[in-house]
């Protein structure tokens, strides 16, 4: 996909967030072992809410990788590329981490995933068929479309990572591993959530494909994390296998309790993305997501 098939736009100064920082991968070890499967102590709902993140986001990233690459072949502002390299090395080092915690932490439990991960994978293999049945490529419009559906799915990551550095898990004894594995990708959540905002604005053709994006990607995640929890509970042998109305009142139990996010603050997230002038600015802080990043268990700087 060569970037001189088509023009491309500049980006005004002011497009970038004043606290945006330069993007690095953080190298991460976890050590499983010890983890149980209810994971957030007497909540074995939450636990599986949470830990259905687990069964997604690996392939979810790559796929944003392989779309942020096609993408960048139509970028021509240098600031943005840097962001669009920054961000696709941290979401790659997730994706590993979260691959590595299936096999040591699932199996161990004697849960295979592999076939609700190849549901997923099926699932963002048919957007991406989709996408090249409108656009054929090579195409622009492919990435562009894209990108607004990884900013989408972006904005939720953010404000979840938020969340995950602001709740009750250390009051309500969350296992230390599998606490900080979400709270250092949550970190990164916040310290890139700028990203995919910026490289949708640079594409974006107004707020009717924007809009049409972010149904697509509240869509995808409301539809994964259900069945993926739905999944983790089926083939939990110490739970009863619950239809999804029992299922969501489990849930609703376990975000008043503060294991999970309420139902009203993803409700109140997801409106939040279709105001006309969205920023995710309000995802979080910048500054905390970079003071937890410096004292996690688990994360240090990949150095050259």
């Amino acid at each position: 996909m060569a970037a001189e098939q088509v023009a491309t736009i500049d980006v005004a100064p002011d497009h970038f967030a004043p606290e945006e920082v330069a993007l690095h991968a953080r190298d991460v070890q976890f050590d499983f072992s010890d983890s149980p499967l209810c994971w957030i102590e007497g909540d074995p709902y939450g636990s599986h809410f949470i830990s259905s993140l687990n069964l997604l986001l690996p392939t979810g990233e790559r796929w944003f990788c392989t779309n942020f690459t096609e993408a960048m072949g139509y970028v021509k502002d240098e600031r943005l590329r840097e962001e669009m390299i920054g961000f696709m090395g941290q979401e790659a080092v997730h994706a590993k981490s979260h691959d590595k915690a299936l096999p040591e932490f699932f199996l161990r439990h004697g849960i295979d995933t592999g076939p609700f991960v190849d549901q997923v994978e099926w699932f963002f293999g048919r957007i991406s068929e989709r996408l090249e049945t409108v656009y054929p490529a090579p195409s622009r419009g492919a990435a562009e479309v894209s990108v607004e559906i990884i900013a989408g799915l972006e904005h939720f990551f953010a404000a979840l990572g938020n969340w995950v550095l602001n709740n009750k898990w250390d009051e309500l004894g969350a296992d230390p591993v599998i606490k900080d594995l979400f709270r250092w990708h949550g970190a990164e959540e916040v310290e890139h959530r700028h990203v995919a905002y910026n490289v949708a604005g640079y594409f974006r053709k107004g707020y009717l494909r924007h809009m049409v994006a972010s149904v697509v990607a509240t869509v995808v995640l409301v539809l994964l994390v259900a069945r993926g929890t739905k999944f983790l509970v089926r083939n939990d042998p110490s739970l009863p296998n619950l239809g999804y109305f029992q299922l969501i009142r489990k849930v609703r139990q376990s975000g008043k309790r503060g294991s999970i996010p309420t139902l009203r603050f993803l409700l109140v997230t997801t409106l939040r993305l279709f105001k006309p002038h969205y920023s995710p600015e309000a995802e979080g802080n910048t500054a905390q997501a970079i003071a937890y990043l410096a004292t996690s268990p688990a994360a240090r700087e990949i150095h050259g």
